[in-house]
């Protein structure tokens, strides 16, 4: 009989190892997707933001140069907060992971047995029997201790941690892609064309933001797209009535 439990328990520890490998991909491909789920997010509220800013000074004054001149200030405003707010709090994030993994190697350095211990209990919770979790355990601490620990018991990849760059480059960059669209559609027209351009360039552009954010969220397209649509609606009235209201009073 020992030949018959020996064998499955060394093939069930390799599927294991196999799992591990997988659930990286995994996450990567989840990381891959919440950059695009940000970027997407990203400019929209490049969209929102400078499309009621010109929207509303385009209610006091039609004159280009004033409407250019707000346009680019809410853009480069806009990208420059967004971009120093991800790189704040993505270092916030990375400095929490290096923290965690010198932990984890302290643990593993000090305490061995017990952090061998650890793994195997934490892959039982994963539906393994105890011979096969503490052989599974084994093989992955001989391989790589540090790896196997950083991603079963903190969910973290050593190799993948966040970049506060990356992050910040990418929300400069997808703000300022949303915020170009209201801009340009409200400086190139012509006066009398400058206000229906914009709106409908804007709703349209929210459709398009609202619709793709829920397709990879795996939510309701129709309500996502009703939502951003009824909010940049509402942003872009309430600033042109106050435009209006500043202009009419001669401010």
């Amino acid at each position: 009989m020992l030949p018959h439990v020996t064998e499955p328990t060394h093939d069930e520890a390799h599927d294991e190892a196999h799992e591990a490998h997988d659930e990286a991909h995994g996450g990567a491909l989840g990381k891959r997707l919440n950059w695009l789920r940000a970027a997407v997010l990203g400019a929209n509220d490049g969209i929102v933001s400078t499309a009621g800013l010109v929207v509303g000074v385009a209610g006091a004054t039609d004159d280009r140069a004033a409407l250019l001149t707000a346009g680019l200030a809410g853009l480069l405003a806009g990208s420059m907060s967004m971009a120093a707010g991800e790189y704040v709090s993505v270092s916030t994030q990375r400095d929490s992971e290096k923290a965690a993994i010198a932990a984890e190697r302290r643990e593993l350095r000090d305490q061995p047995e017990a952090e061998l211990e650890e793994l195997t209990e934490l892959l039982q919770d994963r539906g393994l029997s105890r011979d096969v979790a503490l052989e599974a355990a084994q093989q992955l601490t001989e391989r790589d201790a540090l790896r196997a620990h950083a991603r079963v018991e903190l969910g973290i990849d050593p190799d993948q941690l966040a970049n506060p760059w990356h992050a910040a480059w990418a929300s400069f960059l997808a703000f300022t892609a949303g915020a170009l669209l209201p801009l340009l559609a409200m400086v190139l027209p012509p006066a009398g064309w400058r206000l229906a351009v914009t709106v409908v360039s804007v709703l349209a552009a929210l459709v398009l933001t609202g619709w793709t954010s829920a397709r990879l969220g795996a939510a309701d397209p129709g309500r996502a797209v009703l939502r951003n649509v009824a909010g940049g609606a509402l942003a872009m009235a309430v600033t042109y009535g106050v435009g209006a209201l500043l202009g009419a009073a001669g401010v």
